[in-house]
């Protein structure tokens, strides 16, 4: 009879993405089992939990991955998976928070049923019973387990799984908006159906690489390059492929069709956690990804990915100078973010993975935070009811003087994503457009230099509709529960200390090194 070795598994280095799965496991358990009442509060208590047990391992995990990252076959434990990882957790944490809470009105971003025909019977009986469905928590888990493998995936096969675990449970939750659900249908469907057109992309660019390299591992795609340079044909459409798919994920140019129709009609927690969350693991998974073959081709892709870059500037600079929707606008923000960030990945300079990484922390912090508030300005109608929410930019006027915490919040999160000083978004952009003009890419950084001029026009004229302009009777504030306005005020303070104290963040993730096997 054969002796058959046990594998040897990895529980320490697996820990934190066992944690936040686990919890999501736990979290459908109890939505089938436990009694009505207790479900919601016990899935958020969970939820809660899971991020934050999975922040604590992460943590316990930095300084031995410092010392010596890993390879586990198909999985990659280096400081780039846990810093990534990290900032994940950080994310979902505060994201958990911005859906859990209710306001001061008893409603929440999402629909009671959300598989309630709009202004049917069913959905009037939910309505008047105060139903809840809370499976939007264990789906957030799911996804932000997805996320977190996808940076530490060392295998095409791998990575598309990840990649369909991260994306299926927000395919779904981009439909459960509470109000106007009709719209938030549509942007579930064209989600959905430009995410598997995506998704098709990126396994069309694994087989052309898995032709050439005769692997499906990421790590041997150099040494194949390198040995073999009569098929390079070959190998650039799959390394293009693969990129158009993660460069769907981040919103750039001319991918980016989806993102604007897709923030406004979700809910607006999960756009928040979308908006921040997705692009934090997919640049991760394209650092991984392009620096395995960068060295051998960068010449080759250098002024393509440069081009995208500079094209997503362009769309997301002019196209939210003319958005009169506070969630198109910062659609139309994330674009431009996105251009930014792909300016760090394409320079490859030293410490510049780090970099890349302290941007989409400054920029995840702002984005949750200031989608959060955007969940609290509401509509109101001639007799004082409180409607849904109020994205349109003249219901923002005069919320500086009725709610100064709120505004000055926003305010903060603006001025980050403009890039002023003493804000995440100003190191964040210091050291992206330092790593351009040290790569050789001046030019790149002199575009994102009057790009980022540009974008603070739309910017600031939300802060002047706040500050300057006279309090609207059609929209008021509503109170938070407590978790969002926790979230709002702890990203807030994020976004501040990144500004004013970045050494000892910057210092930590410029320690970053990516193993290539």
């Amino acid at each position: 009879m054969a002796n058959f070795q046990a594998p040897e598994v990895h529980w320490l280095s697996l820990a934190p993405i066992l944690i936040v799965l686990g919890g999501a496991v736990l979290g459908i358990l109890v939505e089938a089992f436990a009694p009505a009442k207790v479900r919601r509060p016990m899935v958020i208590g969970l939820s809660i939990l899971a991020t934050a047990g999975a922040c604590v391992m992460l943590g316990l995990r930095w300084e031995p991955v410092l010392l010596t990252p890993t390879s586990l076959g198909e999985y990659i434990e280096d400081p780039l998976t846990v810093a990534a990882q990290s900032i994940l957790v950080i994310i979902g944490f505060m994201a958990v928070l911005v859906m859990a809470d209710r306001t001061s009105v008893g409603d929440g971003a999402f629909a009671g049923q959300p598989s309630d025909r709009p202004d049917s019977a069913a959905e009037e009986l939910t309505e008047r019973k105060g139903y809840q469905r809370s499976e939007m928590f264990p789906l957030t888990l799911f996804s932000l387990g997805g996320m977190m493998i996808f940076p530490a995936a060392d295998n095409f096969v791998t990575l598309f799984v990840a990649l369909e675990v991260m994306s299926l449970p927000l395919y779904i939750m981009a439909a459960t908006a509470r109000y106007r659900r009709q719209l938030s249908y549509e942007s579930a469907l064209k989600y959905f159906v430009l995410g598997a057109f995506s998704s098709g992309f990126m396994l069309m660019g694994s087989a052309f690489l898995f032709g050439f390299a005769n692997s499906l591992r990421i790590s041997a795609l150099g040494p194949a390059i390198a040995q073999n340079t009569n098929m390079d044909w070959m190998v650039l459409i799959g390394v293009f492929c693969v990129m158009v798919g993660l460069l769907f994920k981040v919103g750039a140019a001319p991918f980016h069709a989806w993102t604007p129709d897709v923030y406004t009609g979700a809910p607006t927690p999960v756009t928040g956690f979308m908006a921040a969350a997705v692009k934090i693991a997919a640049f991760a998974a394209m650092l991984r990804f392009y620096t395995a073959v960068a060295v051998y081709l960068q010449w080759d892709l250098l002024a393509i990915f440069a081009g995208v870059a500079v094209l997503t500037i362009i769309v997301g600079t002019f196209a939210g100078l003319v958005q009169d929707n506070v969630k198109r606008m910062l659609a139309y923000s994330s674009i431009a973010h996105a251009g930014f960030i792909l300016m760090g990945i394409i320079a490859i300079q030293k410490g510049g993975s780090g970099h890349v990484l302290f941007y989409t922390l400054g920029y995840g912090l702002a984005t949750v935070g200031a989608f959060g508030v955007v969940a609290l300005v509401r509509g109101r109608d001639a007799d004082g009811n409180v409607l849904g929410e109020a994205p349109s930019l003249r219901k923002w006027a005069g919320i500086g003087r009725t709610n100064p915490w709120i505004a000055g919040s926003m305010l903060v999160f603006l001025l980050s994503f403009a890039g002023i000083p003493l804000t995440g978004g100003f190191i964040g952009k210091f050291v992206i457009f330092s790593d351009a003009i040290k790569g050789g890419l001046a030019w790149l950084a002199v575009v994102g230099l009057v790009a980022s001029a540009i974008t603070a026009f739309y910017y600031f004229r939300l802060v002047r509709v706040m500050f300057f302009a006279e309090p609207s009777e059609e929209s008021v504030v509503v109170k938070s529960e407590g978790l969002s306005a926790l979230a709002i005020v702890a990203c807030a303070l994020g976004t501040i200390a990144l500004g004013v104290f970045p050494g000892p963040v910057l210092s930590l993730l410029e320690k970053i090194v990516i193993l290539i096997p």
